[in-house]
């Protein structure tokens, strides 16, 4: 870690204005506010799109800046990975989504866009791992958090088809209906080269911690050891997957026998008609190959 945000000047910040059910665009207001306050010469840009939001930012990176800082949640945060993994440019969250598993990770504040923006000027900059995903099908992508293929990602299928109802309540609707038809999955999986075949509810591979909003499905990953910290579920008692839901949130659900864990630089899943999603974006079907790759992102974090 360093503290080279001292010498930030020239700072973009990105906006998704579908964040936070538009809260994002607010909290952009109040973030910026701050940093003009604190002295900092900003250049706001707001996507329409995924597409669009990725050109608005490699056209910025073309014309240069010290730090881009995006404002909304989880998928904001994967879009400027795509842009900013392998690059010297550090990343600022000003977390404004549901989920800020990325902003939790790193301690930044999550209720207040001006405590956010302070960290961008006073804080220090990490140097951390990402996830790489590179899919059978040509798909390539980096992810900050985890990787998730499975009955979770079953359930986010499901989610994503439906129009009704909004919010929330969208995923309840959708798990209730997996669990209705939860059956084990066939896996096969190399951990460094070391195969397992075997049967899994689901299985996610951390980077980080969190994913969903807090739940930590990889309760000891290290953003900072050069591997991936991987979960599996082998439960096919809807009872017991229901009993362990609660667990996670405390990181205490890799006690029970039912989970298993592992750890590896590189590893391959296969399981057929699984899709496979990180930082909660849908990333391709499986077969993948997911790595980690140390090094590949500069994030501004809280000093200790």
């Amino acid at each position: 870690m360093s503290p080279d945000s001292s010498r930030l000047g020239r700072i973009t910040v990105l906006t998704n204005p579908a964040s936070g059910h538009g809260g994002a665009t607010h909290a952009a207001e109040r973030a910026i506010a701050q940093l003009h306050h604190r002295g900092l010469d900003v250049v706001a840009i707001a996507g329409t799109d995924v597409d669009h939001a990725r050109r608005l930012v490699e056209g910025a990176l073309d014309r240069g800046m010290d730090a881009l800082v995006v404002v909304g949640g989880d998928g904001i945060v994967s879009l400027a990975l795509q842009v900013l993994a392998g690059n010297d440019i550090p990343l600022g969250i000003i977390p404004a989504g549901t989920g800020n598993d990325h902003a939790r990770e790193f301690g930044i504040p999550t209720r207040s866009p001006e405590a956010a923006a302070d960290v961008v000027v006073d804080g220090v900059v990490e140097t951390v791992d990402l996830g790489r995903i590179v899919g059978a099908d040509g798909t390539q992508r980096w992810f900050g958090t985890v990787m998730a293929a499975g009955f979770d990602s079953l359930v986010t299928d499901r989610t994503n088809r439906m129009t009704w109802p909004h919010g929330r309540m969208r995923y309840n609707v959708a798990m209730l209906a997996e669990i209705s038809k939860l059956r084990l999955l066939p896996f096969r999986l190399t951990f460094d080269g070391e195969e397992l075949v075997t049967d899994l509810t689901l299985a996610a591979f951390g980077n980080t911690r969190s994913y969903g909003g807090g739940m930590l499905i990889c309760p000891d990953a290290d953003h900072a050891d050069g591997k991936l910290d991987v979960t599996m579920v082998q439960s096919a008692s809807r009872a017991k997957l229901v009993r362990l839901f609660p667990t996670v949130f405390k990181g205490t659900h890799v006690e029970l026998d039912q989970v298993r864990t592992a750890r590896a630089s590189v590893i391959t899943v296969e399981c057929a008609g699984i899709n496979a999603y990180a930082d909660g974006e849908y990333v391709c079907p499986l077969p993948v190959e997911v790595s980690a790759v140390p090094g590949a992102l500069r994030i501004l974090r809280p000093a200790r």
